[in-house]
């Protein structure tokens, strides 16, 4: 179907679709759907629940933990074998449970909630779901609908459409059913109506002429896939680690494998060592606790109202640098509030008004003849007048509903006021004439014309001025002084509507032939309309602010309005710091790069310019998050780090987005992003943990076999320590609370590893003592008693309760073990109580005596394991207060030498 039905008039468009005014019969539309299918959106294909199980094992380390059980098998130790691939089952089906778990939440989100259109089929009007209209169909528009399908306008009757999902428009557009000449680009195309935009004014009928994916929203829908997504910084973080891990690994395994040949130890026993060594380096239970914490996060943002539709991008949250949000509906309501009237000498603060004020409370006559005014001028209405005014539903333009509820809101009797001044004409808003007028009845038999606009057309065609009931003539000078205030009131970041009436003789008519309308104006006030600010918006950037994070405005406001706005913020809101939508566009690549971090606030900014933005920001190594909620969004949703759609956004954002905002609000991209900081650091946590173990392990294996003893541990053992006695403590750091001064920190590099500096220092520093003490009990009990059984079970035991107590020093990297109270993670205590637990039975019960090789211990053995386990503790605080008192030292001389 590649007409350009614009060009067509509403004829030729019927005969061309083969259809008629009464619609298409019955038998045709079940022809028609066999031919053009469903009326949805192209879905993403479901996912593969074998492609996700299979997906567990792309892992380095997965890979290794296989290659050592294959070896195991072939030297027929089954045991080890067994528990090595009863590990790699562990990782796969908790990652895999967890993803599942993750798609699940996904596929409810794109269940959309069953749509109704009216159209006429057979001659008779009925409602079908919007999913089974097709092409030639004959819709019904009336104010509040969403538009179901591309359709060519048949009849329209004051019929304006919000196209701002998918043109980025703000206005909403008036429609005509007249053909168009020309060829013109989907934003100037008056006589077609689109799927997924809205009708916000006046009635009408059209042709569908294209469903589902052949609709402009459904061909933006299909390009998003092909839209390049990019690894976050915890996936590449992670496979760098991992390969990190595997290369050293195998490298290591290899040499241990060498020495032991060239000093002709025996070949099946150097083998099992290999696998040993593979086994203690590979820290097991990472990848579970990585995805158990995402999973975490998932759900405490999710208490936070933002949706997290992609696991791995609840960590990427913490690392976001710059946050370009979209004004309206976000930093603000998101609804237009009528917050100021004006007349010739007060100002009433009609924000401060309830439904619990009386209209004749109000106090001025000629407060009341505006709000009036502006009622009886207006086509909005109240739909459910009886609820309480913050639930009311106010259906038409944005400024009209303001006026509407700002009249609700002071307690005027909509309803009455409608009924006593019924409306004969109207002359409809538009652009080139910038005012709308209603004829109405008054007084018994007489006839007033409501006029509202812009001030210029209103109070420039004023004569006279209402002061509080009396009709005075308008001069000149007090005209000046009306016309300075609206202009202060403007640079305020308020849209003004000026607000006038005449009176007329009872046989007048014909109001919109009238040449003469603006003549003898009686000018009342004017309305100054804004959306406001959140309550919580100001010191939601104050925070981004202090946390490092860059906050961008952008908005399809004029630069005085989004001035108005950033300085309310505290944004930078000089010249340098915001630019419009025209003198954007003419900026080269090299220019933006050079002023980008200057700029804070884009004004008139049409959603096409967001890929630029994101783009600049992140060849400057920045990470950013960008919010959306229309369909020409999404490509920007998709390319940004982090795609914030709104809830009240369209399908097509919400599908591309990494989170949805289920309450709008840009404080909740910063509680998010909290969480995100939080989840970062609960990986290190972990990480630390894990690695200090796994390395541990490994010393201990590795200079055991060159200083030529037997092996203190085995590899059934080392698994044990890391997936079980571990395990709890592993989980129970996942749920550690934030840090209080988390948003003081500046975001986490993305190209920062995760074991940094201090990281590697900590692990090798842990893993050194605890590999040490380790290896001397074994070694002391070994000689002593000459039991190899009990020095292995001794150090067995001494590493296992080792990580279990040091355990609460990797609790906070930046502090002290004292900095945090000991019970502010209850489930710690409780994993480190467990953990020892279930350290017994493989000590004590004969069945895993004869798994692990161990031997029961006595309680002096115990003191013993427990006592270096407090020296561990000990030695890993001093280290930690040497490492940040040697790094505050050098930040006080680096500030010294900086002033």
């Amino acid at each position: 179907m590649g007409k350009q039905y614009y060009n067509l008039s509403r004829e030729e468009a019927l005969k061309g679709l083969a259809t008629s005014y009464s619609g298409l019969s019955s038998e045709e539309v079940s022809k028609r759907l066999n031919t053009y299918g469903k009326n949805k959106l192209p879905e993403e294909k479901p996912f593969s629940f074998w492609l996700l199980f299979l997906r567990q094992f792309k892992s380095a380390l997965i890979y290794i933990l296989l290659i050592a059980a294959l070896v195991s098998f072939f030297l027929q130790d089954y045991i080890n074998m067994y528990v090595i691939l009863a590990a790699v089952g562990i990782n796969v089906i908790v990652g895999f449970i967890q993803e599942f778990r993750a798609q699940k939440a996904l596929e409810k989100l794109r269940r959309i909630v069953t749509l109704y259109a009216r159209v006429r089929r057979n001659g008779r009007e009925m409602e079908i779901k919007t999913e089974d209209i097709v092409p030639g169909d004959i819709v019904i528009l009336s104010a509040g609908q969403k538009i179901s399908a591309d359709i060519r306008i048949t009849q329209a009757v004051d019929l304006k459409i919000d196209e701002a999902s998918l043109t980025g428009e703000s206005f909403p557009i008036k429609k005509t059913d007249d053909k168009l000449s020309s060829a013109v680009i989907i934003a100037e195309q008056k006589n077609m109506a689109f799927m997924g935009t809205t009708v916000v004014a006046g009635t009408g009928e059209g042709v569908v002429v294209n469903t589902g994916h052949k609709t402009e929203l459904g061909k933006i829908a299909t390009l998003i896939k092909d839209t390049k997504e990019e690894s976050t910084p915890l996936q590449k973080k992670l496979a760098s680690l991992g390969r990190m891990l595997g290369i050293i690994i195998l490298i290591i395994s290899f040499f241990i494998f060498l020495v032991g040949i060239i000093l002709k130890y025996d070949l099946k026993e150097m083998f099992t060592t290999a696998v040993a060594l593979a086994v203690a380096a590979i820290p097991e239970g990472l990848v579970v606790v990585l995805t158990v914490i995402l999973a975490i996060g998932m759900q405490r943002i999710l208490k936070q109202k933002s949706l997290v539709r992609k696991l791995i991008a609840a960590e990427t949250l913490g690392s976001i640098t710059v946050i370009c949000t979209d004004k309206t509906g976000t930093l603000t309501e998101g609804e237009m509030r009528v917050v100021k009237i004006i007349t010739h000498d007060k100002t009433l603060n009609t924000d401060r008004h309830t439904d619990s004020k009386k209209a004749e409370e109000i106090p001025a006559k000629s407060f009341f003849l505006a709000l009036k005014i502006g009622v009886l001028s207006s086509d909005a209405h109240i739909e459910n007048p009886d609820e309480a005014i913050e639930h009311r539903t106010v259906i038409g333009m944005p400024t009209e509903k303001a006026l509407v509820l700002a009249a609700a809101q002071t307690g005027m009797d909509l309803d009455q006021l409608n009924k006593e001044n019924p409306r004969y004409e109207v002359v409809p808003f538009e652009s080139d004439k910038r005012f709308m007028a209603t004829l109405n009845k008054s007084r018994k038999d007489e006839k007033t014309i409501y006029f509202k606009g812009a001030p210029e057309v209103i109070l420039g065609s004023a004569k006279k001025i209402d002061l509080d009931g009396k009709i005075v003539n308008l001069e000149e000078k007090k005209k000046n002084k009306l016309r300075a205030e609206y202009e202060s009131l403007s640079s305020e970041g308020l849209r003004i509507l000026a607000l006038g009436f005449k009176e007329v003789d009872k046989n007048y008519s014909n109001l919109r032939d009238d040449p003469a309308i603006l003549e003898n104006l009686t000018f009342v006030g004017f309305a100054g309309i804004k959306d406001p600010l959140r309550r919580e918006a100001k010191q939601t950037i104050k925070l981004c602010q202090e946390a490092g994070i860059r906050p961008v405005m952008l908005t399809g406001d004029h630069r005085l309005t989004a001035q108005a706005i950033a300085k309310e913020l505290n944004l930078p809101h000089g010249s340098k710091n915001i630019i419009e939508g025209g003198e954007f566009e003419k900026l080269d690549e090299k220019k933006l790069k050079s002023r980008i971090a200057d700029i804070s606030v884009y004004a008139r900014v049409n959603p096409g310019d967001k890929l630029r933005i994101i783009d600049a920001w992140q060849d400057r190594g920045e990470v950013v998050a960008m919010t959306g909620d229309g369909v020409n969004d999404a490509p920007a949703l998709k390319s940004a780090d982090i795609g914030v759609a709104l809830g009240s956004g369209t399908d097509v954002a919400k599908e591309t987005a990494d989170i949805v905002l289920l309450d709008n609000n840009f404080s909740t991209i910063v509680k998010a992003v909290e969480q995100g900081r939080i989840i970062y650091d609960n990986i290190k946590k972990v990480v630390l943990y894990l690695m200090s173990d796994s390395f541990t392990e490994m010393i201990i294996i590795s200079l055991s076999l060159l200083l030529g003893w037997p092996l203190p541990l085995l590899a059934a053992q080392i698994l044990w320590i890391n997936l079980v006695t571990d395990g709890f403590p592993n989980i129970a750091l996942t749920v550690e609370p934030g840090e209080p001064d988390i948003m003081k920190q500046k975001p986490v590099a993305p190209k920062k590893s995760i074991v940094d500096f201090e990281m590697k220092f900590l692990i090798f520093f842990i893993s050194l003592i605890t590999g040490l003490l380790a290896l001397g009990i074994f070694y002391y009990v070994w000689k002593t008693t000459g039991d190899l059984d009990k020095a292995r079970t001794m150090t067995f035991a001494a590493v296992a309760i080792d990580s279990l107590l040091y355990v609460f020093s990797c609790r906070n990297l930046r502090h002290s073990i004292w900095h945090r109270k000991i019970f502010s993670n209850k489930y710690l205590i409780l994993a480190v109580l467990a953990g020892f637990l279930v350290q017994l039975p493989a000590i004590y019960l004969p069945f895993f005596q004869n798994v692990f090789q161990t031997v029961s211990l006595s309680f002096a053995d115990w003191l013993m394991v427990i006592s270096l386990g407090l020296i561990t503790i000990i030695a890993i605080e001093i280290s930690k207060w040497l490492f940040l008192h040697k790094k505050i030292a050098h930040k006080l001389r680096f500030s010294k030498q900086a002033n």
